[in-house]
């Protein structure tokens, strides 16, 4: 329990990732060129919803580092490989493999596509997780194009531990927490030298590139500036993060309230003025989604929350505990769902409406209603019992924030 309150914060910032993808995917299917004027810049802003994929990264490097960081300032040996992978495969594996299967038989039955050596190719890569090292198989199906994610986050989850054993082969960094720190700080700079060199190295032509060729022309427009190497950097900074966290004294302070709302602030800010730029708000060295400012501020609330006095317990209420512990499901089903809807209702999201905002505005209620009613039973008949099963398979509980992740 101590643990838990410590880390108070991170559900908050889970429910807040899932929900603004969910809003992203949503107002994709808002016809823009029909709303008022008044709510051009909000739902502009709405379109930015995709920046919950960076929050999404920051806070499992934050998670996932916690025991290691522990075990490196402690002198102890580095925790166990075959623990982590199992829990790591359990949470997200039958999930996602569920919900890639899915995917690709709507793609063959709903979306009436051919099965072809390259749809098939697609979702065999997906199911094996190395669907994000080319632009042919970024999107493991065309039924639920926000799979694309989560091959990218396993990449992270195999480089985290290599990068730590690599602090953990050098006795000068043991009980010499900011040494540590510093040299975790050499990691990302690497990563980040890796990514520019990915940029330099590895063009794509032109050839059907764009989103007018479907996912896989969206594919050709986001790489290499969207690839394994660059999200790692991400994760990599939530990672730092909980390295800081550990470092802090367990007394909670107001002061960590007031540095709180102020990440939340700048975070909330770095999405708020992406409208006018690029839809994947490009950030430095040309990572996406606002880098490094926003995930930055987003690691520096989770530092704060998890010490502050009263936010951190605050956000973290029931609605959004639920919220946060279904979230996975709320990822992975919510294209499946949004496109059934559509394929069933062709005038929904406000197409056939004369007001196009409420009629939008009812087909969402609708969408969110289903998609929360679909990742509830995801969670309990499906990801659950996978992840008591790895609980089991292992030794000692995971420390975490909450047991679900996404």
């Amino acid at each position: 329990m101590r643990q838990q309150e410590r880390l108070a914060g991170a559900d908050f910032l889970r429910a807040t990732a899932c929900l603004l993808v969910l809003a992203h995917h949503l107002t994709l299917r808002l016809d823009m060129r029909r709303i008022p004027d008044e709510l051009a810049p909000t739902a502009h802003i709405l379109r930015f919803g995709n920046f919950g994929v960076a929050i999404f990264f920051v806070l499992s490097g934050f998670l996932l580092a916690h025991p290691f960081w522990r075990a490196l300032d402690a002198g102890s040996a580095m925790p166990s490989l075959r623990h982590y992978a199992i829990r790591r495969a359990a949470r997200i594996a039958p999930g996602f493999w569920f919900a890639a299967t899915i995917g690709f038989a709507l793609s063959l039955t709903l979306l009436a596509l051919p099965l072809t050596r390259e749809l098939a190719l697609r979702y065999v890569s997906g199911l094996l997780f190395v669907s994000q090292w080319h632009w042919r198989t970024l999107f493991p199906v065309e039924a639920d194009g926000p799979l694309w994610s989560i091959p990218f986050e396993v990449t992270s989850y195999v480089l985290l531990p290599i990068c730590f054993l690599l602090l953990f082969r050098l006795p000068i960094l043991r009980r010499r927490p900011w040494l540590a720190r510093f040299a975790w700080l050499c990691v990302i700079t690497t990563v980040l030298l890796a990514h520019v060199l990915i940029l330099t190295l590895l063009p794509i032509d032109d050839i059907g590139r764009g989103w007018q060729y479907g996912l896989q022309g969206g594919a050709k427009e986001w790489m290499p500036r969207y690839n394994p190497i660059g999200f790692f950097a991400v994760f990599a900074l939530g990672a730092l993060a909980a390295g800081i966290e550990v470092m802090l004294p367990t007394r909670r302070s107001s002061w960590f309230d007031v540095a709180s709302l102020l990440a939340i602030a700048v975070a909330g800010y770095r999405l708020v003025i992406s409208p006018g730029g690029s839809a994947e708000a490009y950030g430095w060295l040309e990572i996406p989604y606002g880098f490094p400012v926003f995930p930055l501020a987003v690691a520096t609330a989770l530092v704060s929350l998890s010490h502050s006095q009263h936010l951190g317990r605050l956000l973290d209420n029931a609605p959004v505990r639920y919220i946060a512990k279904i979230s996975f499901g709320i990822y992975i089903w919510q294209e499946i769902i949004l496109i059934l809807i559509q394929r069933l209702d062709s005038g929904s999201f406000g197409v056939s409406s004369e007001n196009v905002v409420t009629g939008w505005l009812q087909s969402c209620g609708l969408a969110a209603a289903l998609i929360l009613l679909v990742a509830s039973f995801s969670y309990f008949l499906l990801e659950k019992p996978a992840i008591d099963f790895g609980n089991r398979l292992t030794s000692r509980q995971p420390i975490r924030a909450t047991p679900f992740k996404v």
